[in-house]
């Protein structure tokens, strides 16, 4: 989500160790995080404006670097589980604030990244209302510690606690990580605008992020290998810096919230494939939601 992604790093081996996160970018400048690295765009207008911290790089959910990892099955076995994982996101907003998507913004911006992927709408209303008819699940936030010391955030939505912590440390000691308290620390929840970035240079990015009120701007790729552009705000503007591209002639692919890391960890290629590996198991597993990292990885 056009950076240098991680499938690029396993494709040319560099003798220095990998600097992208979710194996995916080149030497990123982390947004909403205060990264020695970050590059502040210098004022560009006569009247002083704030400076925006140009990203190239930043992990959220596992979701954003599903073309490293090896993609197993036919494509409708993928997009059978891409759309469970919806449909329990879903279930998590309704748990949280109600089936009517007017009053719920976190329901209605997962409702239209469904859209996005072309989920089925008979699929849409009939999660709506599985999640209103459901019997309690308890939502958790694992902490864990992967390959080459990368941070790992683990959503859950269980009806069995203690089933799906056995599940996630089996999946974990098997695959190189571990339960680590504290990795919680290492994020932030943002609000994050996603628009296609085919035909907008960086330069006019920067600008439509200052006048929308989005703080960064990160340029990326898809699940497709697509260029996107990011626009990363303060959870409470979300709203506003949405409704402001738009108003400005954007496409919005999705808009809601996200796990952005404060700092991000380089692995080499071998830790690189290890933890995709990690990735993949813990987010095949049923109860897990998404999986959010802050790995780094060179072009």
């Amino acid at each position: 989500m056009a950076g240098a992604v991680v499938r690029r790093a396993l494709r040319t081996l560099r003798p220095q160790s990998l600097t992208a996160v979710s194996g995916r970018f080149r030497s990123p400048v982390e947004p909403v995080f205060p990264l020695a690295s970050c590059v502040q765009f210098p004022s560009w207008r006569s009247s002083p404006v704030r400076s925006l911290q140009l990203l190239c790089a930043l992990c959220a959910g596992h979701n954003k670097w599903s073309k490293v990892k090896h993609i197993k099955g036919p494509k409708d076995e993928a997009r059978g589980k891409m759309f469970m994982k919806f449909g329990m996101l879903i279930k998590i907003a309704v748990k949280e604030g109600g089936s009517n998507p007017e009053m719920n913004l976190n329901l209605a911006h997962i409702l239209e990244q469904c859209r996005g992927k072309n989920m089925p709408k008979a699929s849409v209303e009939a999660a709506i209302k599985s999640a209103e008819k459901a019997k309690p699940a308890t939502q958790h936030m694992f902490e864990a510690r992967g390959p080459g010391g990368c941070l790992l955030l683990i959503e859950v939505l269980t009806e069995n606690s203690s089933r799906s912590q056995q599940d996630i440390r089996r999946l974990l000691n098997k695959n190189g990580g571990m339960l680590s308290d504290g990795a919680r620390h290492n994020f932030n929840r943002r609000g994050v605008v996603v628009v296609p970035g085919q035909n907008l240079p960086m330069e006019r990015a920067l600008e439509l992020a200052i006048e929308a009120g989005a703080e960064d701007v990160k340029e990326t790729e898809d699940e497709e290998e697509q260029p996107i552009l990011q626009f990363i705000c303060d959870m409470t503007d979300l709203r506003k810096v949405r409704a402001s591209l738009v108003e400005l002639g954007m496409q919005i692919t999705s808009a809601g919230l996200e796990f952005v890391p404060r700092t991000l960890s380089s692995l080499d290629q071998d830790q690189l494939n290890a933890a995709s590996t990690l990735i993949e198991s813990l987010t095949d597993s049923a109860d897990v939601v998404r999986v959010w990292d802050n790995i780094q990885a060179d072009s």
